[in-house]
């Protein structure tokens, strides 16, 4: 019976830890966003399994407690830091839970750490190192496979490019993964003595290194091209005679090829191979937008540079410091893409000191460490370092911070030295182990099992449940929605979102029932109304609050949160975009004239805010200030804008609307509806002959398209 306890807690560790490298094959098409809820789900569990495993070998053999290493109290440090700064966040609890979109904040952060601690003890112990990594690159060739079906077409990619994702569901999360698993292979290789794993490992390696191009993620290719090259340095400074000159050789052959590749980049060949392209596109211009996103999150540091915005904060950095340049970029960025200046964001300058420390404090360890061999240093270096250059241009995802802190553990596992207090607490008896600790542990996993996670779980299904057809209607969509909002304990503000838009769908569905549409308006209204009035610094929400009002009807409430929203965010010209609508609605065609122009000023080298202007200027009875625009931004009067078109409509100003419409019509491959659109600007003006020949000749160049057109021209010959 004394081992007994041991026994089941050992297995019960080492079981769970040896599942966690399955993570990255995990995708449930039933979960809100498959890629990433399932992956993190199932890692949390494994980890609090881990944990209350560990928690009892800790307590009943001294081998299994924790030890210290300037590279543990590094992690500890960093993570009960940024405890502190999503305490302070504006809004704590989405920093502490995060959401379905990315399943990080704190939450993930404490079960980071819990792996941490408890692998490297583990782990340490039993001398299972080398076989967790290798179970992980097992599993890397599974995914490899699926990345090999996907570049031969036989399986679809996610992101609907041609960027392979495998299993990741986003080719940047794919790219960290390979490029950890190169060093890994290669660290492991070297260790190896089996000739058929080393060389097994080595082929692994190469295979995994090219897939990395065809992720098509130049930052992860700038870092393994980085990392290469200092594994080379490192090894032609540190390694004997033979070793320095193969270094050698390998480090000028990696900079020719480098440097022909940067040479050949306007060549047929580059520029004909859309990964080559991508790669070679790499410029200063080309990154414009990522500085641009910089700059606001250096300023977002400067206005907070102790505590920061907390995780899931830089939504509001995005929106008080929003620079115009970016209105045709997507319109939230919630990462500064860039997880150096995520953590200078999310928990200020100690945060962002203590992140740089994992890296410090980790390869002062590596290179101290005596149980590693010279290359095994050499290249779990050249990981962090490949890593940390990623890390310049993307963010983290899960599995990128189970590597990180995989290694981070591995390293703690060489150096730390045992805690005094800790050895000298008495362990427990088996028969305590088995009477009372294990029962207490398995009761810890499952609580925290079900409060940790289950109730994130139901919120991802039935979010899918909500959104997907019903056998029983739309009543059945409304109830899950109602079932969601009553119980808002994770992801509320997403929930709220897609609530909003599963109404605005339905507005635009002539199908559906006014009642029905008006119960999902009422239900979006009251929805998003709470996360405004529990966030009300986001100007997000106050936008999807202005869409929600919008599909109900209410005019003057979505100009009241439009005026609240500009506050937040004063230079984002959407904003002020929707501002001129709604007061064009409203029936107030100055303000709307003063709002396009506000939104024009604030990016006028964008010629679809210019036709928003004009259009303004048009409505206002300005057609001369109009007219200037256009030529300013087209060259020409006659621009194909939909916001001229509604607005020459609106002021009856058929021949502008015509000539814009013709203008469409006139285009190579314009198709049946644009030429249709022809016939209705003609029939609009009373000119019912030219409308009549506009759609004979849609059915000549649309011969599918005949009834529908002898439908139109027999509504025109009765005067419809």
């Amino acid at each position: 019976m004394s081992g007994t306890a041991k026994q089941i807690a050992r297995w019960t560790a080492l079981g769970a830890l040896f599942l966690i490298p399955l993570t990255p094959l995990i995708v449930a098409n039933g979960f809100f966003f498959p890629f990433i809820t399932a992956k993190a789900f199932y890692f949390r569990s494994l980890v609090e399994i881990t944990v209350c495993a560990w928690a009892v070998l800790a307590l009943l053999d001294t081998e299994y407690r924790p030890r210290f290493s300037w590279v543990g109290a590094a992690v500890l440090a960093f993570v009960l830091w940024m405890f502190v700064a999503d305490a302070f966040a504006i809004n704590a609890f989405k920093a502490f839970w995060s959401n379905l979109e990315r399943m990080e904040g704190w939450v993930l952060l404490i079960h980071l750490l819990g792996f941490f601690f408890a692998a490297s003890a583990v782990l340490r112990t039993e001398r299972k190192w080398r076989g967790w990594f290798l179970t992980s690159l097992a599993v890397s060739l599974v995914v490899s496979a699926h990345a090999l079906l996907q570049l031969s077409g036989a399986l679809s990619i996610h992101q609907g490019s041609i960027r392979i994702d495998a299993s990741f569901g986003n080719s940047a999360y794919l790219a960290i993964y390979l490029l950890f698993n190169v060093f890994i292979a290669l660290w492991l290789a070297f260790g190896e003595k089996r000739i058929w794993l080393r060389w097994g490992l080595i082929a692994l390696a190469a295979l995994e290194a090219v897939f990395i191009f065809f992720t098509e993620t130049r930052g992860t290719v700038l870092g393994l091209v980085g990392a290469l090259l200092l594994a080379a340095l490192l090894t032609a400074v540190t390694g004997g005679r033979r070793a320095r000159r193969l270094a050698a050789g390998a480090f000028v052959l990696i900079l020719v090829l480098a440097g022909g590749f940067f040479l050949a980049r306007n060549s047929s060949f580059v520029q004909n191979n859309s990964s080559l392209q991508r790669i070679a596109s790499v410029s200063l211009a080309d990154g414009q937008t990522r500085f641009t996103i910089w700059h606001m999150a250096w300023e977002g540091f400067l206005e907070s540079p102790v505590v920061g915005w907390g995780q899931e904060g830089f939504n509001y950095v995005f929106n008080k410091f929003y620079e115009s340049s970016l209105y045709t970029q997507e319109p939230w960025f919630d990462r500064a893409h860039n997880a150096f200046l995520d953590w200078l964001t999310a928990g200020g300058a100690p945060a962002f000191l203590l992140y740089l420390s994992l890296f410090i404090t980790a390869l002062i360890a590596l290179w101290r460490s005596s149980t590693l061999a010279r290359a095994e240093r050499v290249l779990l270096t050249a990981a962090l370092a490949g890593y940390a250059c990623h890390n310049l241009f993307v963010f983290d995802n899960l599995y990128s911070y189970v590597y990180f802190f995989a290694i981070l553990a591995l390293i703690d596992a060489q150096l730390s030295r045992p805690i005094q207090t800790f050895e000298s607490a008495p362990a427990l008896t088996g028969e305590r182990g088995l009477t009372y600790a294990l029962p207490l542990a398995s009761v810890a996993a499952l609580i925290l099992i079900w409060f940790v996670n289950v109730p994130g779980l139901r919120v991802g299904t039935e979010l899918i449940t909500a959104l997907s057809p019903s056998p029983s209607g739309l009543s059945a969509n409304l109830a899950t929605f109602e079932d969601l909002a009553a119980h808002p304990a994770f992801a509320a503000q997403e929930v709220r979102e897609q609530i909003v838009s599963f109404a605005n769908m339905l507005a635009q569905n002539p199908n559906v029932p006014a009642d029905q549409k008006q119960s999902f308006a009422t239900l979006a209204v009251a929805e998003i109304s709470k996360e405004v009035a529990a966030h009300p610094r986001d100007a997000r929400a106050r936008l999807e609050l202005v869409f929600a009002y919008r599909t109900l009807g209410d005019t003057p409430g979505a100009l009241k949160e439009l005026q609240a929203a500009a506050l937040l965010s004063p230079g984002k010209e959407d904003i002020y975009v929707q501002q001129g609508v709604a007061e064009w609605d409203a029936g107030d065609v100055k303000a709307a004239q003063a709002a396009f122009s506000k939104a024009y000023t604030l990016g006028p080298q964008f010629s679809d805010l210019a036709a928003a202007a004009a259009a303004g200027d048009f409505v206002a009875g300005d057609a001369a200030a109009g007219d200037a625009l256009l030529i300013k931004a087209f060259g020409t009067t006659v621009a194909d804008s939909d916001i001229l078109a509604s607005a020459y409509y609106r002021t009856k100003a058929w021949g502008r609307l015509i000539a814009l419409w013709q203008m469409r019509a006139s285009k190579p491959g314009a198709s049946a509806q644009t030429l249709f659109g022809l016939a209705a600007a003609y029939y609009a003006a009373g000119e019912k002959a030219q409308a009549i020949a506009a759609i004979q000749h849609a059915i000549e160049v649309y011969p599918q398209a005949a009834s529908a057109g002898a439908a139109a021209i027999a509504q025109i010959k009765a005067g419809q």
